[in-house]
């Protein structure tokens, strides 16, 4: 069986792949897979994450695991993770850029005899030179324009701060 996934690029215009994947492929075969499609290198640190239908980001699933206590899923199988519940991923490449991929696994298919898997089916879009720049959201941390207070002062970049209240 192979499965056939839609890889989107979380950029303004529409850029996007569809690939397809032996179900028994492991996630770094995908990520190999994913980075070619889209002309990359593939040499940066990269992660996947469960996702829901709403594009949720849930729990990671390494390549590579950082410490003891952390699982790697690069030698994990496709098929123990997708399920008929599971059909979603998140996936970021380069951890300094974040580049962000939207995966969605469209279909369950018979192989072709004589087609050579990871196959691109489909390619739209071309990808930026840059990654888009992301915005976060603050967790009640206002970052407004609002003005300070009295408690420090307000130093311009050409100020000597040798006088500054602190070493």
């Amino acid at each position: 069986m192979i499965y056939r996934f839609r890889i989107i690029l979380d950029v303004k215009e529409d850029v996007l792949r569809d690939i397809e994947i032996e179900e028994t492929a492991n996630f770094e075969d995908l990520h190999h897979a994913i980075t070619q499609a889209f002309g990359f290198l593939g040499n940066e640190m990269a992660s996947f994450y469960l996702s829901d239908e709403t594009w949720m980001q849930g729990e990671e699933l390494p390549l590579e695991a950082m410490d003891a206590s952390q699982k790697s899923y690069g030698d994990q199988m496709l098929n123990t993770v997708f399920s008929s519940e599971q059909h979603h991923l998140i996936y970021i490449y380069d951890f300094l850029n974040l580049w962000t991929f939207f995966v969605e696994l469209m279909e369950v298919g018979e192989s072709n005899t004589g087609t050579t898997y990871p196959n691109l089916i489909n390619a739209q879009g071309e990808v930026p030179e840059e990654a888009p720049e992301k915005l976060f959201e603050s967790d009640g941390f206002d970052t407004s324009d609002e003005e300070d207070s009295d408690e420090g002062e307000d130093f311009d970049e050409e100020e000597d701060y040798d006088e500054a209240d602190f070493y």
